[in-house]
């Protein structure tokens, strides 16, 4: 699998910015706490600061997501975003805030299936991003989504009653303004999805090295 790792801004430069976003507010928790996370965090190499899910659900997290002007939106008929849990295998650290390392948006997949793309990610001893981990990326990066360049989360799916997995796999893109998003719309990040057996030319498959615990 190609690589084509980004490069990230400091922790504390990522801590301001979750800061100024409001993150805070959403989460409950004070200001502080989010700079503290970031000052306590061990290593601060390219890596990823992550509100957890259990903090900073997705769909609070959505609306903060900005491209063009337009703020993000999750599509009317995701209702359960938040229902969606990391896959087998994808283990979150405990915690508030945790490190993610190494963000790969994955072009070079692009026109795969998640069906097909899992092996290939886990098989390069690397790990999906899930949808709050890739909601927390474009916080930080939010150039990061383009055109032609945008990535499924395939470490989030949603599990049946009858413990199967939902045919559903997160993805974010960019709206074209068409049916149910709305004219307004057009050119916002969209959180969204896509069958898990089904290829999309536009759409890669972000990963990453490893997650962390901050202490």
């Amino acid at each position: 699998m190609d690589s084509t790792i980004v490069h990230l801004p400091d922790l504390p430069t990522q801590a301001r910015r979750l800061v100024d976003l409001g993150v805070a507010r959403l989460a409950g928790i004070d200001d502080a706490a989010i700079v503290d996370a970031a000052a306590a965090a061990a290593d601060t190499g390219n890596a990823l600061l992550v509100p957890h899910p259990e903090l900073l659900a997705p769909s609070a997290a959505a609306p903060l997501l900005t491209r063009a002007g337009k703020s993000g939106f999750v599509v009317v008929d995701m209702t359960d975003l938040d229902d969606f849990t990391p896959i087998t295998g994808v283990g979150l650290p405990a915690g508030p805030f945790y490190l993610l390392s190494d963000i790969d948006r994955g072009d070079a997949m692009a026109n795969w299936s998640p069906d097909e793309a899992l092996p290939s990610i886990t098989g390069a001893t690397r790990t999906p991003l899930t949808i709050g981990e890739g909601i927390a990326w474009l916080l930080q990066q939010p150039g990061q989504l383009q055109p032609n360049r945008c990535f499924m989360t395939i470490g989030s799916r949603l599990r049946k009653p009858n413990g199967r997995l939902d045919a559903r796999t997160p993805a974010i893109w960019i709206s074209g303004g068409t049916g149910r998003d709305g004219r307004e719309r057009k050119g916002a990040p969209k959180v969204g999805w896509c069958w898990a057996g089904n290829r999309h030319m536009w759409l890669g498959f972000a990963s990453a090295v490893d997650r962390r615990s901050i202490s």
